[in-house]
């Protein structure tokens, strides 16, 4: 049955019991064939909990659940469904205290259940970016200013109260509309972190797009590189600025700091492939993202001792 929702409420109306879940999770795992995942064998026997492999060398018994995020989840598929339909048609996201009032679950379980999401929601896919490229940097963190009295003191024993902010690296197909981000480190980004990023997520032919930061001085030697020159005050000369790129970095920021508040270096990859993945699919409908984004529940795992690690 071809799925057909717009809201909330009629997510919840179409996953109405766990048998409907689990169809539509096999469906969109395996087609009509179960696959193990265990081994990669297509066929299994159908058990009292699941199937069993058929391979003779496996025979290993799995469930529609096994190898993806859902795996030993307590939750029911049906809030996790909400959950990630919640997570992806929203623009800038949705809180873990939001998503707890919605589905009647803990905050603790809410947020949880969000980074399992945005874990397999990494949308920087090995393909190169092609034809022109704009590429910058931002700084995530509170300033130094603003932190607590304790926190000030110990950035400043350390001298990192200048480098307090986490870097987020972020580059942006012009043509076509996809984007890569690369959290680096806490402080400012230097030519040896930019380059072999560039080299792994841009073509040779490509044309890159930068401001006139020193750290994109080398460029010139392998790529077709142009400079905008923000310190002169220009912005865009013809075709050649950094808006697009600049209007990805606002819709992050602006989801951290009206939505999350605050963010953790730690965890900070996962928000940037939370937006990352919702800014590239951007053009398609919420239904089409939300079946898109549950193709990607596969060989995804993120259990809670390594989440809080």
């Amino acid at each position: 049955m071809e799925t057909q929702f717009k809201n909330l409420l009629q997510v919840l109306d179409y996953f109405k019991n766990k048998e409907t879940c689990i169809s539509y999770l096999a469906n969109s795992r395996w087609g009509e064939t179960p696959t193990c995942p265990h081994c990669g064998n297509v066929g299994a026997y159908v058990t009292n909990r699941g199937f069993k492999c058929k391979a003779k060398e496996c025979h290993k018994k799995f469930t529609v659940t096994t190898g993806t995020i859902f795996e030993n989840t307590k939750i029911s598929l049906r809030l996790w469904f909400a959950a990630m339909y919640l997570c992806t048609a929203h623009k800038k996201g949705v809180s873990s205290l939001q998503l707890s009032r919605d589905l009647n679950i803990t905050q603790k379980t809410a947020w949880f259940i969000l980074h399992r999401i945005r874990e397999m929601l990494n949308s920087n896919q090995s393909e190169h970016l092609t034809g022109t490229v704009e590429i910058d940097e931002t700084y995530v963190g509170g300033a130094t200013k603003n932190k607590s009295n304790k926190k000030r003191r110990e950035l400043a024993q350390t001298g990192a109260q200048y480098f307090s902010k986490t870097s987020v690296v972020a580059m942006v197909g012009r043509e076509s509309g996809q984007v890569k981000t690369k959290v680096i480190k806490a402080g400012s980004v230097k030519h040896s972190d930019v380059l072999p990023l560039i080299q792994a997520n841009v073509a040779e032919n490509a044309l890159i797009v930068t401001d006139s930061s020193t750290m994109y001085g080398s460029l010139k030697h392998s790529y077709r590189h142009e400079v905008v020159n923000h310190v002169n005050r220009e912005y865009v000369r013809g075709a050649m600025h950094t808006n697009t790129i600049e209007g990805f970095f606002s819709q992050l920021k602006r989801g951290i700091y009206g939505i999350y508040h605050q963010v953790s270096p730690k965890h900070l990859h996962r928000y940037c492939n939370e937006f990352g993945y919702r800014y590239n699919t951007r053009k398609g409908t919420d239904i089409a993202r939300f079946e898109d984004a549950v193709k990607n529940v596969n060989n995804v795992r993120l259990t809670y001792a390594d989440l809080i690690s």
